[in-house]
């Protein structure tokens, strides 16, 4: 899902750096200390998983994660995500520099907006816990792919096609993501419970 250099234009990159920074102001303020470990291994978890990746036109497919790093951390999902891809498009020139900011909007941004759609309802019985997980696991897949797709859109209209092609090439992405976040929350609501949200003791 990453989008490499050169593609976008100027104001959709500043538009992305904007919002980045914003995200991740507003996520570094709402990280407190006892969170920076979980914050850790979840930026690593991000890193690794979506190092590998299958390129489709100007973007690529593989896992992200970045709905359970939502459902986890919230807003603290921006900075976690930021580091990664920084380190990514640092040591293995997956995204770039200038995306920066657009690739961690398309990321992130879902990871938040499933966060408070999802958050009361992973913290309910099985029955209501694990559906909401695969969707935030779904949903949070295909809104960056929308992302993607508005990005390329509104550089240039030559890419719509190509914005098609992405949000169809994550289909069995989003799916996968489902499973592994309905996964990650009942093995969560098993050991720790407390590490999600909507947990009541």
């Amino acid at each position: 899902m990453h989008i490499s250099e050169g593609i976008l234009s100027g104001p959709v990159l500043i538009s992305g750096i904007v919002l980045a920074a914003a995200g991740t102001a507003i996520g570094l303020k709402k990280l407190n200390y006892d969170r920076i470990p979980r914050a850790a291994i979840l930026s690593a978890s991000f890193f690794v998983a979506s190092l590998v990746h299958i390129p489709i036109g100007p973007s690529s497919v593989h896992l992200i994660l970045n709905g359970i790093v939502g459902l986890i951390l919230g807003c603290g999902a921006f900075p976690v995500i930021l580091v990664a891809l920084a380190l990514q498009s640092v040591f293995f020139q997956f995204g770039g520099i200038t995306t920066l900011g657009v690739n961690t909007v398309i990321m992130a941004l879902p990871a938040v907006l499933c966060y408070y759609v999802f958050r009361n309802l992973v913290g309910k019985g099985p029955r209501i816990a694990l559906p909401a997980a695969f969707l935030c696991g779904l949903l949070s897949v295909f809104f960056g792919a929308v992302i993607v797709g508005l990005a390329l859109a509104f550089t240039e209209e030559h890419f719509l096609k190509a914005s098609y092609l992405v949000v169809m090439a994550h289909i069995p992405v989003m799916i996968i993501e489902g499973i592994i976040t309905a996964f990650c929350v009942a093995f969560l609501k098993k050991v720790q419970p407390e590490m999600l949200p909507g947990y009541v003791r």
